[in-house]
């Protein structure tokens, strides 16, 4: 009965003895959750290439011109978070290029008698070059994309596009003059022709992708694409170099944004 007794106490002193040990303790704090909110306005910077097509056609000819270069602009938008998988938002973007390229337009004939009789032949011939570029174009989208995880958007953009397409075109004339028993080339005169140049703001539409990556609470990293669709526009038109021109265009590009929320 005594070892019972003295067992107990022993149980009992333990026992009140653990709560104080145990106080004495560090206790972690649970760790803190970061928040990616993605509702706020935003503002950033971006840098990407382009391959783009002019098709090109007028009286003597038709082709199709690269419109390949380097871009550069900056973008504004505002986003609202749905919920926790859900995105929508609204941007706007201008940027400026170095796209351009250069084009034959075309060459025409005509083989007339200089002096009917007399045995000469007149051979006319004018040929046509020119260059297209499109030096800024700007974009009016709507953005709706799915949160992959927390910081992770993948979206899909689309709306208004509206760019300046500038056509440069001159020419130069060949006179040739043969004797038509030889027949013998008695001269050649070259003299340059008319020169036209048109600069043209046209309203069409983008479509494209993208994603975009947090890298902490305001700054954001994104990759996109877009396709856009000027359409189609009659240069120096009223003239005998009157050129039709529709205008296309791939764009990838890579940003920056920041976030005020």
């Amino acid at each position: 009965m005594k070892k019972f007794v003295l067992v107990s106490a022993a149980l009992l002193a333990v026992t009140a003895a653990a709560p104080a040990q145990a106080a004495d303790l560090p206790v972690k704090a649970p760790p803190i959750a970061v928040s990616y909110a993605w509702t706020g306005l935003y503002i950033g910077a971006n840098l990407g290439y382009s391959w783009g097509r002019a098709s090109i056609s007028n009286a003597a000819t038709s082709t199709s011109v690269n419109l390949n270069g380097v871009l550069g602009g900056v973008q504004i938008g505002y986003n609202w978070q749905l919920d926790p998988k859900w995105v929508v938002g609204l941007e706007a973007d201008i940027q400026a290029t170095g796209e351009k390229g250069g084009f034959n337009g075309g060459t025409t004939s005509t083989n007339a008698l200089s002096t009917p009789g007399v045995g000469f032949n007149t051979v006319t011939t004018t040929t046509t070059s020119g260059e297209a570029k499109l030096p800024w174009f700007a974009t009016f989208r709507g953005r709706a994309g799915v949160l992959i995880d927390p910081t992770l958007l993948a979206y899909v953009t689309g709306g208004l596009a509206v760019g300046n397409v500038k056509v440069a075109t001159t020419s130069s004339t060949t006179v040739q003059v043969f004797r038509t028993a030889g027949p013998d080339l008695i001269s050649t005169t070259t003299s340059a022709g008319a020169a036209f140049s048109e600069s043209n703001t046209r309203a069409g539409w983008a479509l494209g992708a993208g994603a975009e990556k947090k890298i902490n609470r305001n700054l954001s990293a994104k990759v996109e694409y877009l396709y856009l669709d000027l359409g189609t526009r009659t240069f120096f038109g009223g003239t005998t170099n009157a050129t039709s021109v529709r205008t296309r265009d791939h764009i990838v590009r890579g940003g920056l944004n920041w976030a005020f929320n």
